[in-house]
Order: structure tokens, then C-alpha cells, then sequence
């Protein structure tokens, strides 16, 4: 699928906060755009191993802080086992104990003193177009300290869960009210995933899913009935969002259509030619 940059030359640049930015789980999503310079990417990882294996990358592009985001509240960073499930919240081993390794993969390692910051208080996350959480059960405290960030967003992806993994988390009903309350509405799961409880195995695979499900990503857009009343380059940043992320081309032209109506222009025509050879 071709980018929206090849239709249009005149897209604004996003400005993407990535929290929980370790690259233990390969690329994000949002990549391509950092890469082909659509994108500047604002990143923090407050694992000092994983902090430095992204420096070691030396992206273009993009900056790292070594910084907990949540409400600015003082906690102790709980390193564990699997770099994936450290968190600034005690794991539940209650539940965990449930499923294959999920408990080992939690078993903590070192905790370290930490001062959260909360994202309206670090400079370089003023822009904030799109923001990606993948906190470990933090995102709660991360929304609670970007009301003023979340105002001029278009997109968050953030992982959410349906059952607790650490104590005092929030799930997803609750970070869905949330996101809701800041003039966001529910897009998309992305990847939802699923374990079998002990002692059952699905072809012998520990990670083999069956009915319940755990987790997933949720990706929120600003609410599209507002589209009329947003200024164009908002508009423009969520079209682009929308068709180079998601492949949500209806989403992209809704916002182009937003655009038109404002400046008179037929740039959601120009969308749909170059759109419907390849659909």
C-alpha cells in the first residue's frame, strides 16, 4: 500500500510519544513514518538496559529519556525476569500463576527507586500528535498526567488489559472512560491475545491461546463528529495516521473530506483515484 505523502507533498509532520519505547518487542507500528521522515518519534524507557540497547540503535529521527511517565508520584520500578512485564506495579502473581510462564516471566529481579514525570511537565513531549502507552499496567497514571497533551492528540495506541496482571491496575473498561472523557473514541483491537489456563496446553505450545482473552492494543481516534470543527492540520495528521497505520482508508477520507469542506479543495477526490485501483 502506498503512504498518503505520495498523494499529498504538503502533510504536516507528526510528533509521536512512544512510552515503554524498549525494542524488546521488535518495531513499532509506527516505524515507516519515523524512517521515511513523516515522523519524529519522542520515546522513554525507564529500564536502564533496555534505555541503552535504544540508544545503541541510533535511529534517525527519534530521542530517548530515560523516564517512567505516569502522575509524578515517587514508586520503585519493579525490574523482572522477561523485560516485558517491568513495571512500576507488583505483579499479581494470584493470576499470573494462572497461566504457563506468566509467572516466571514476573518474577522480579531488582527494584529501583523512581520518580514518575507526567507527560505535561517534560518539554519535549509539547506537539504530542500520536501517543503510544505500553506501560505494564501504568497507563492509568500516564492519562492522568497528559490531560493537556491528550487535548491536542489525534490517535492513542496503548495496551489494555481484560484481566489484572499486577496489582491495582486499571483494565480496559476504566482506561476506556478515561480516553472517552478526553474527547477520544474507541477505533480498533489491534492483535488481541489469548492463554490457555493451566494445566491444558494447546499443541503443546505454553503461548497457544484458547478462549480467554488477556490482553490487546486499543487504538483511540479524536471523536469523528468533531472532524468539522478541527483545524486542517489536525485533520491532515489524522488522515495520514489513519491510512499509513491502520489501513483505515474510510477513517482517512473522512478526515479529507473535513479538510475540503474548509478549504474548498478536492483532496478526498485526489484519495479516492489514487485509492480505488489498489482496494
Amino acid at each position: 500500500m502506498f503512504s498518503l505523502s505520495e498523494v499529498f507533498d504538503d502533510l504536516p509532520m507528526i510528533h509521536i510519544v512512544d512510552i515503554g519505547a524498549s525494542p524488546f518487542d521488535g518495531e513499532p507500528i509506527f516505524d515507516a513514518l519515523r524512517v521515511s521522515g513523516s515522523a519524529k518519534v519522542t520515546g522513554f524507557e525507564p529500564s536502564p538496559e533496555q534505555y541503552e540497547k535504544l540508544l545503541e540503535l541510533n535511529m534517525e529521527n527519534a530521542s530517548f529519556l530515560p523516564y517512567a511517565i505516569g502522575d509524578g508520584t515517587q514508586g520503585k520500578l519493579k525490574i523482572c525476569r522477561a523485560p516485558g512485564m517491568t513495571s512500576m506495579l507488583e505483579p499479581d502473581l494470584d493470576v499470573l500463576s494462572h497461566f504457563h510462564q506468566l509467572e516466571e516471566a514476573a518474577q522480579i529481579l531488582d527494584r529501583q527507586d523512581m520518580v514518575t514525570h507526567r507527560l505535561d511537565d517534560v518539554a519535549e513531549t509539547v506537539g504530542m500528535d500520536f501517543l503510544k502507552v505500553d506501560v505494564q499496567g501504568g497507563e492509568r497514571a500516564v492519562f492522568e498526567g497528559a490531560k493537556e497533551r491528550l487535548a491536542g492528540a489525534c490517535f492513542v495506541h496503548t495496551e489494555v488489559q481484560f484481566v489484572p496482571f499486577y496489582k491495582g491496575q486499571a483494565l480496559f473498561a476504566e482506561l476506556d472512560q478515561m480516553l472517552r472523557e478526553a474527547g477520544f473514541w474507541f477505533h480498533r483491537f489491534d492483535a488481541t491475545q489469548s492463554r490457555v489456563f493451566k494445566p491444558l496446553m494447546v499443541n503443546n505450545d505454553v503461548f497457544g491461546g484458547l478462549s480467554q482473552q488477556l490482553w490487546s492494543d486499543a487504538v483511540y481516534v479524536k471523536r469523528f463528529v468533531d472532524f468539522p470543527d478541527m483545524p486542517k492540520e489536525q485533520l491532515l495528521k489524522i488522515a495520514l495516521l489513519a491510512h499509513d497505520i491502520y489501513g483505515s482508508y474510510d477513517l482517512a477520507l473522512l478526515a479529507l473530506q473535513a479538510v475540503d469542506r474548509v478549504d474548498g479543495t478536492k483532496r478526498h477526490t485526489q484519495y479516492l483515484e489514487r485509492l480505488t485501483p489498489v482496494s
